[in-house]
């Protein structure tokens, strides 16, 4: 202890890191029931325990930081205020910020294929019904007249189930070509939803995620109590499959809920 004096924790810096010193046991006896007087009727007693110099130093710091704020207050200290001073004094408080780290910061959810599936023709309010030539990758809305029902297209349409959120807007479904490859997606292209047909196995189609883009797939069936059903695409929210009013042999397309001209609820048959 020849080369430190503990006055210096009291009286010095609060940086231990300017006064060096080997941490090796020593004589404590010189400081042996020492007390120190923080304020009236509050004492400090430093009693004697085989410690190293680095304890006592550390010890005499956090009592010099107690009289520094209690030098600071001009009115007496209740008993509260009092412990509130020692503890600040006392405990250094160390917070750990946890963050949670998306790649693109969206919610994911991921789609299971129910085993369920049902067979059926969509028919819009005005009676026409969607076809699909063997040759051609688009559905169209046309009114078949007697002889012509198997021009008809039968759906499959397979029920999914949400693994991490369930929705509000009705059945998710995948809408497919029965007895083939072909089902119906819905993407965005220059501010529009667009719809197509695209072929894909139905092993692709047993789980799908939209990191994956594969919700292009997904459609939110809701019936209302007129069995009137409406299909909103999952990936383009506020879009639905729908039909023209007036027109005939026209294709069938996506459009918005207020959009004119065009129907977006359908009869199945």
């Amino acid at each position: 202890m020849n080369d430190f004096d503990l006055s210096q924790a009291l009286d010095g810096s609060d940086n231990l890191d300017e006064t060096r010193f080997e941490p090796r046991c020593c004589n404590m006896t010189d400081v042996k029931d020492k007390i120190f007087r923080l304020d009236e009727g509050l004492d400090l007693v430093l009693s004697c325990n085989p410690i190293t110099m680095q304890s006592v130093a550390n010890l005499l710091l956090a009592v010099n930081r107690m009289k520094k704020s209690l030098r600071r207050s001009d009115r007496k200290l209740g008993d509260d205020e009092l412990c509130y001073v020692i503890m600040d004094s006392l405990v250094n408080e160390t917070i750990v910020k946890t963050t949670e780290n998306f790649s693109t910061g969206e919610k994911r959810n991921k789609f299971v294929r129910a085993n369920s599936a049902k067979l059926c023709n969509l028919c819009d309010m005005l009676q026409k019904d969607v076809v699909h030539g063997p040759e051609e990758h688009k559905l169209q809305a046309i009114t078949l007249t007697g002889g012509q029902a198997e021009r008809k297209v039968n759906f499959k349409l397979s029920r999914y189930m949400g693994v991490c959120a369930s929705s509000d807007k009705g059945q998710t479904v995948v809408l497919s070509i029965a007895n083939s490859k072909w089902h119906i997606s819905c993407s965005m292209k220059d501010g529009r939803a667009v719809l197509n047909l695209e072929e894909c196995s139905d092993e692709q189609l047993q789980t799908i995620s939209d990191s994956e883009n594969m919700d292009r797939f997904l459609f939110y069936k809701r019936t209302t109590g007129k069995s009137l059903t409406t299909f909103e695409s999952v990936k383009c929210c506020g879009w639905f499959i729908s039909t023209s009013y007036e027109d005939e042999n026209q294709p069938v397309e996506m459009c918005q809920a207020d959009a004119v001209g065009r129907l977006a609820t359908f009869k199945l048959t």
